[in-house]
Formats: structure tokens, C-alpha cells, sequence
């Protein structure tokens, strides 16, 4: 039976990623920050580009049979803007409702943003209801390191032809 809970929860979060981040609503999430920023006469900036990322199946602690819950690693690679790897944990939950599930996730990304030297970690929420995604990736307050201190924004991504790009707004505030 764990073979089949892992394939279940492979399927799930496959079916999550790539409907979740074709999704515009994540296009509005990220105009929601850049508005809230703007107010507090931050600069914004935007970063853009590529990643790969590879999804591994993990135990999890839920072994009772029929459980549609899931964990998975992740490993990313951005290019462009953000030229960092990122390393994670997901959790997932289907139901048994086709096309509603929802995950959580946190990633560590470490590399330079614009050029600039450091790490950050990125929170990932997403639901889907009978099909309909909803999908926030934001910047853990005061995660940032190096010269990536004071770090804030949101990330969207979005897949195309099996490929992932990405888009972050950001500002830095004042690191305290």
C-alpha cells in the first residue's frame, strides 16, 4: 500500500503544481503586494526567469490505508534574475473530490538576487477546488541573509510547455 499512497500523493501534487501555477490568480496576489509596498514608499523590483524543479517522494507519518496525505522534497534551480538553488518540503492533501487538493511548503533558497549575495526562504500555500487554484509564495519575514537582508515580496510561477518560469516582486526594508 505505500507504493500506491506514494503514486496517489505523486499524482496529486503533479496535478497541484502545474494547475496552481498556470493559474492568473497568482498574477493578482503578486499586484496585491506590489500595491501594499508601494503605499510604504518602498522601490519595487522585479525579478524573472527559469527554474527546473525535481519533486521526490517522501514517508509520511500518516500510514493508514486510503490516506491521500503526501510529502514530497524539493530541489530547484533558478536561472536569470535569482541564479540560486532552492531545497524544500511539501505537504500535500487530495480528497476525493477530483480536482481538490491543497499543499504547503517551505524552501530555502540560497544564491544572489540581482547580484546580490545571499539566502531567503519562500512560503508556498496553495488550494484547488474542483479545479479552481489558488496559489501565494511569499517571502518569510526576515529571512533574509547576507545581502539579502530585509528581503520581502511575493513569487509567481507559472508553467508552459513543461517549462517553469518565475516572477518576484521584492523590496528591502530596514534591517534591523
Amino acid at each position: 500500500m505505500i507504493g500506491t499512497r506514494r503514486e496517489a500523493a505523486t499524482r496529486v501534487v503533479v496535478c497541484l503544481c502545474v494547475t496552481m501555477t498556470c493559474a492568473a490568480i497568482v498574477g493578482e496576489a503578486a499586484a496585491g503586494q506590489r500595491g501594499d509596498m508601494a503605499r510604504e514608499n518602498r522601490v519595487m523590483t522585479t525579478a524573472s526567469g527559469a527554474f527546473e524543479v525535481a519533486l521526490r517522494p517522501l514517508e509520511t507519518s500518516d500510514t493508514t490505508e486510503g490516506s491521500l496525505l503526501g510529502r514530497m522534497s524539493l530541489d530547484k534551480q533558478f536561472h536569470g534574475d535569482l541564479e540560486a538553488i532552492g531545497k524544500g518540503e511539501m505537504l500535500t492533501a487530495g480528497t476525493s473530490v477530483s480536482g481538490s487538493a491543497g499543499y504547503v511548503a517551505i524552501e530555502r533558497v540560497t544564491g544572489t538576487l540581482h547580484g546580490r549575495k545571499g539566502g531567503f526562504m519562500l512560503q508556498h500555500t496553495g488550494t484547488m477546488a474542483r479545479g479552481v487554484p489558488s496559489l501565494s509564495i511569499t517571502v518569510v519575514p526576515d529571512s533574509g541573509t547576507g545581502e539579502l537582508e530585509g528581503l520581502s515580496g511575493t513569487m509567481a510561477i507559472t508553467v508552459a510547455n513543461r517549462t517553469h518560469t518565475y516572477e518576484m516582486i521584492y523590496t528591502f526594508g530596514d534591517p534591523r
